[in-house]
Protein backbone atom coordinates (compact mmCIF):
# COMPACT_ATOMS: atom_id res chain seq x y z
CA UNK A 1 0.00 0.00 0.00
CA UNK A 2 1.67 3.58 -0.87
CA UNK A 3 2.04 5.92 1.51
CA UNK A 4 1.81 3.59 4.50
CA UNK A 5 4.94 3.48 5.89
CA UNK A 6 6.28 3.55 9.38
CA UNK A 7 4.12 6.39 10.98
CA UNK A 8 1.47 7.18 8.35
CA UNK A 9 -0.69 10.15 9.53
CA UNK A 10 -3.96 7.85 8.32
CA UNK A 11 -3.53 5.81 11.63
CA UNK A 12 -5.24 8.28 14.36
CA UNK A 13 -7.86 7.89 16.82
CA UNK A 14 -10.37 7.97 14.09
CA UNK A 15 -8.71 5.08 13.13
CA UNK A 16 -8.77 3.18 16.10
CA UNK A 17 -12.57 4.01 16.51
CA UNK A 18 -12.94 2.06 13.11
CA UNK A 19 -10.73 -0.37 14.02
CA UNK A 20 -12.98 -1.10 17.22
CA UNK A 21 -16.16 -1.57 15.31
CA UNK A 22 -14.77 -3.44 13.01
CA UNK A 23 -13.67 -6.04 14.99
CA UNK A 24 -14.56 -7.93 18.41
CA UNK A 25 -10.88 -9.19 18.34
CA UNK A 26 -8.58 -7.49 21.26
CA UNK A 27 -6.63 -4.12 20.01
CA UNK A 28 -3.32 -3.36 21.93
CA UNK A 29 -1.91 0.04 20.53
CA UNK A 30 2.31 -0.19 20.16
CA UNK A 31 4.30 2.25 20.69
CA UNK A 32 2.43 4.33 23.52
CA UNK A 33 4.88 6.48 25.27
CA UNK A 34 3.01 9.08 26.78
CA UNK A 35 0.36 9.37 29.39
CA UNK A 36 -2.04 11.82 27.52
CA UNK A 37 -1.96 9.23 24.64
CA UNK A 38 -2.58 5.97 27.44
CA UNK A 39 -5.74 8.28 28.39
CA UNK A 40 -6.91 8.72 24.87
CA UNK A 41 -6.46 4.96 24.62
CA UNK A 42 -8.77 3.59 27.20
CA UNK A 43 -11.07 6.78 25.95
CA UNK A 44 -11.21 4.74 22.59
CA UNK A 45 -11.99 1.49 23.70
CA UNK A 46 -8.60 0.15 23.30
CA UNK A 47 -7.76 -3.45 25.49
CA UNK A 48 -4.48 -2.98 25.98
CA UNK A 49 -1.24 -0.71 25.26
CA UNK A 50 2.33 -1.72 24.83
CA UNK A 51 4.87 0.72 25.92
CA UNK A 52 7.35 0.73 23.27
CA UNK A 53 9.79 2.82 21.48
CA UNK A 54 10.29 0.33 18.69
CA UNK A 55 14.03 0.05 19.46
CA UNK A 56 14.26 3.65 19.30
CA UNK A 57 14.30 3.62 15.39
CA UNK A 58 11.25 6.00 15.90
CA UNK A 59 13.32 8.80 17.89
CA UNK A 60 16.45 7.66 19.00
CA UNK A 61 17.26 10.70 21.50
CA UNK A 62 13.93 9.80 23.42
CA UNK A 63 13.58 8.27 26.87
CA UNK A 64 13.87 4.63 27.48
CA UNK A 65 10.44 2.49 27.78
CA UNK A 66 11.18 1.82 31.05
CA UNK A 67 11.28 5.74 31.78
CA UNK A 68 7.46 5.52 30.11
CA UNK A 69 6.46 3.37 31.70
CA UNK A 70 5.46 4.79 35.37
CA UNK A 71 3.67 7.51 33.62
CA UNK A 72 1.53 5.61 31.10
CA UNK A 73 0.57 2.75 34.03
CA UNK A 74 -0.23 5.48 36.37
CA UNK A 75 -2.85 7.06 33.46
CA UNK A 76 -4.70 3.83 32.90
CA UNK A 77 -4.98 3.61 36.48
CA UNK A 78 -5.41 -0.22 36.10
CA UNK A 79 -8.42 0.25 33.51
CA UNK A 80 -6.27 -1.99 30.72
CA UNK A 81 -3.25 -3.64 30.71
CA UNK A 82 0.18 -2.30 29.85
CA UNK A 83 2.77 -4.17 28.62
CA UNK A 84 6.39 -2.72 27.56
CA UNK A 85 9.07 -3.86 25.61
CA UNK A 86 12.79 -2.83 24.58
CA UNK A 87 15.67 -3.12 26.72
CA UNK A 88 14.62 -5.93 28.65
CA UNK A 89 18.03 -7.73 27.93
CA UNK A 90 18.43 -10.02 31.92
CA UNK A 91 16.00 -11.17 34.73
CA UNK A 92 16.49 -8.30 36.65
CA UNK A 93 15.04 -5.98 33.88
CA UNK A 94 12.01 -7.78 34.03
CA UNK A 95 11.52 -7.55 37.48
CA UNK A 96 12.21 -3.46 37.24
CA UNK A 97 9.54 -3.66 34.73
CA UNK A 98 6.86 -5.36 36.76
CA UNK A 99 7.73 -3.42 39.68
CA UNK A 100 7.10 -0.10 37.80
CA UNK A 101 3.59 -1.44 37.12
CA UNK A 102 3.90 -3.61 33.63
CA UNK A 103 1.37 -6.24 33.00
CA UNK A 104 3.94 -8.04 31.04
CA UNK A 105 7.28 -7.57 29.49
CA UNK A 106 8.38 -8.65 25.88
CA UNK A 107 11.63 -9.54 24.71
CA UNK A 108 13.17 -8.99 21.25
CA UNK A 109 16.49 -8.92 20.83
CA UNK A 110 17.97 -11.98 23.72
CA UNK A 111 15.45 -14.30 21.35
CA UNK A 112 17.27 -13.22 18.26
CA UNK A 113 20.10 -13.32 19.02
CA UNK A 114 19.37 -16.93 21.01
CA UNK A 115 17.76 -18.00 17.63
CA UNK A 116 20.10 -16.83 15.10
CA UNK A 117 23.10 -18.59 17.24
CA UNK A 118 22.05 -21.65 18.24
CA UNK A 119 18.40 -22.29 16.69
CA UNK A 120 15.56 -23.32 18.98
CA UNK A 121 18.15 -24.65 21.83
CA UNK A 122 19.07 -21.37 22.12
CA UNK A 123 15.97 -19.62 22.86
CA UNK A 124 14.87 -22.31 24.57
CA UNK A 125 18.26 -21.57 26.88
CA UNK A 126 17.94 -17.90 27.02
CA UNK A 127 14.23 -18.54 28.49
CA UNK A 128 15.30 -20.48 31.19
CA UNK A 129 18.26 -18.05 32.12
CA UNK A 130 15.71 -15.09 31.82
CA UNK A 131 14.07 -17.27 33.94
CA UNK A 132 16.18 -18.07 36.18
CA UNK A 133 17.75 -14.73 36.18
CA UNK A 134 14.02 -13.05 37.11
CA UNK A 135 13.56 -15.68 40.07
CA UNK A 136 16.79 -15.09 41.62
CA UNK A 137 16.27 -11.09 41.52
CA UNK A 138 12.94 -11.57 42.66
CA UNK A 139 14.57 -13.30 45.79
CA UNK A 140 16.85 -10.95 46.78
CA UNK A 141 14.06 -8.37 46.80
CA UNK A 142 12.24 -10.55 49.01
CA UNK A 143 9.52 -10.87 46.60
CA UNK A 144 8.97 -14.30 45.84
CA UNK A 145 5.78 -14.33 44.00
CA UNK A 146 5.17 -12.39 40.84
CA UNK A 147 1.64 -11.38 42.79
CA UNK A 148 4.29 -9.52 45.78
CA UNK A 149 6.48 -7.53 43.19
CA UNK A 150 6.33 -3.96 43.88
CA UNK A 151 7.60 -0.28 43.62
CA UNK A 152 9.69 -0.93 46.36
CA UNK A 153 11.77 -3.52 44.25
CA UNK A 154 13.20 0.21 42.42
CA UNK A 155 14.50 3.04 43.38
CA UNK A 156 12.83 6.02 40.79
CA UNK A 157 14.50 9.31 39.03
CA UNK A 158 12.83 11.55 37.10
CA UNK A 159 14.46 11.30 34.08
CA UNK A 160 13.27 14.88 32.43
CA UNK A 161 15.10 17.07 34.76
Amino acid sequence: MKGFGMNPASLDWAFVDKLRKFTKMKIVLKGIEAPEDAKLAVEHGVDGVLVSNHGGRAMETGRATIEDLPEVVDAVNGRIPVFVDGGIRRGSDALKALALGATAVGIGRPYLWALTSFGQAGVERALEILTAELRLAMRQCGMPTLARINKSAVILHDSRS
